[in-house]
């Protein structure tokens, strides 16, 4: 029951040759993260790993996908070599000495001074944090021949689109019908019914990196071309905010983005720390982001929750200068004219900005044709809009609350 090599498919089984990472790119429920699991369970029993890093896309992925989920480490390993998890330490020890630490790519830094022989990177396409990558790569420094498995539902980023002409990278290709035989009916009908002929379907069923949405207004060969390691000296700086008008696991994301203009005159998207968390959560991320970059001003909508987000924010630090401004007309009607500030080649991101980018190239003149609610892109518009034109008063009503 617990060979591995007897019940998985070719595409799951390790390839040959001489390679540093494997790519597996697939649709959900192609079977990636036991495949991952698989692959750091068969180096650690061989001998071949003593040492390896598991990173997710959060804490809570590594315990309930990685550890405790129907394909993680503690279902797949026999009984007799099943290893000991310590949830305080985020690690797992095997009987023969060899262990896995736990890691959230939320976390980057957490990933200086460890050092490994073996990695497992889970679900790459969706880290918020791109820069928790490079960590590992300096992380992977012990024994002969240090590798890494990362397995991904596709997405059009440029960390993906490097891995497919990395000499050193094995690509696997795969879908969600590859492994429909263990797959609910129900699920299998229901996903060809209401998706099938989608963008959704294509990525996130066959497996497919999608390129650039049907009509947008900014291209990601033009975005790719005006992305710069550093911003100039910046005269002005601002944070955009977009809070979340929902709350728990499902909410959407606060945007929070900073943004400046350079001593050149071209406008800069410099940070993002974008998150999931609860008003006081987010508003002091706001705050402390206010400080990192000393900016000038605080601009946040308050569409959804009125001076309520300037309470917010204020009872983090009553004294920040904070500029309300209020959304009267569509996502693309707004984000139309910095989009053309892009297209003037007169704006630009800084490396590490993916998902922002992502959301960037998904806006079309009729809207927004994204798989979520752009919350960076509209935080990162809101703080252009003040930074190019000191007033958003055409777009809607703005009230100002000096500090």
């Amino acid at each position: 029951m617990y060979d591995w090599k007897l019940w998985a498919r070719p595409a799951q089984i390790e390839p040959p040759g001489d390679w540093r990472s494997w790519l597996v790119l697939a649709g959900r429920g192609f079977g990636k993260t036991r495949t991952g699991v698989e692959w750091c369970r068969s180096q650690i029993e061989s001998g071949s790993a003593k040492r390896v890093a598991v990173i997710a896309p959060t804490s809570s992925d590594c315990r309930e996908v990685i550890v405790e989920g129907e394909s993680g480490f503690l279902r797949c390993c026999p009984p007799w070599a099943r290893p000991n998890y310590e949830p305080s330490k985020r690690r797992l020890t095997w009987p023969n000495g060899a262990t896995v630490t736990l890691f959230s790519a939320e976390e980057p830094d957490r990933l200086r001074g460890p050092q490994f022989d073996a990695a497992y990177v889970d679900e790459l396409a969706a880290w918020d944090k791109p820069e928790s990558w490079d960590m590992l790569q300096f992380a992977l420094r012990l024994g002969d021949n240090p590798r890494v498995v990362i397995t991904t539902t596709p997405r059009p980023l440029q960390i993906i689109r490097d891995f497919l002409t990395d000499d050193t990278c094995h690509v696997t290709r795969g879908t969600t019908m590859d492994n429909a035989t263990n797959l609910a009916p129900q699920f299998v009908d229901q996903i060809l019914k209401r998706y099938e002929g989608t963008r959704l379907y294509r990525q996130e069923i066959q497996g497919d990196i999608l390129e650039d949405v049907a009509n947008a207004i900014l291209s990601r060969d033009l975005l790719d071309s005006l992305r710069v390691s550093e911003p100039p000296e910046l005269v002005r700086v601002v944070v955009g905010v977009d809070p979340a008008v929902t709350s728990g696991d499902r909410a959407d994301h606060t945007g929070i983005v900073v943004a400046g203009v350079g001593v050149d005159g071209d406008l800069y998207a410099i940070e993002d720390v974008s998150c999931q968390l609860g008003p006081a959560g987010w508003a002091r991320r706001v705050v402390d982001l206010y400080h990192k970059h000393d900016a000038d001003l605080i601009v946040a909508e308050k569409n959804q929750g009125g001076l309520m987000v300037e309470y917010t924010i204020r009872g983090e630090e009553p004294n920040v200068p904070i500029k309300l401004v209020t959304a009267t007309k569509g996502k693309s009607v707004r984000a139309e004219p910095i989009l053309m500030r892009f297209e003037q080649r007169r704006a630009h991101t800084v490396k590490g900005l993916s998902k922002l980018e992502e959301q960037l190239v998904a806006f079309t003149p009729g809207g927004y044709d994204g798989d979520r609610s752009p919350d960076s892109a509209d935080a990162f518009i809101w703080a252009a809009t003040e930074l190019t034109s000191g007033s958003t008063s055409t777009w809607g009503d703005v009230n100002r609350i000096n500090s």
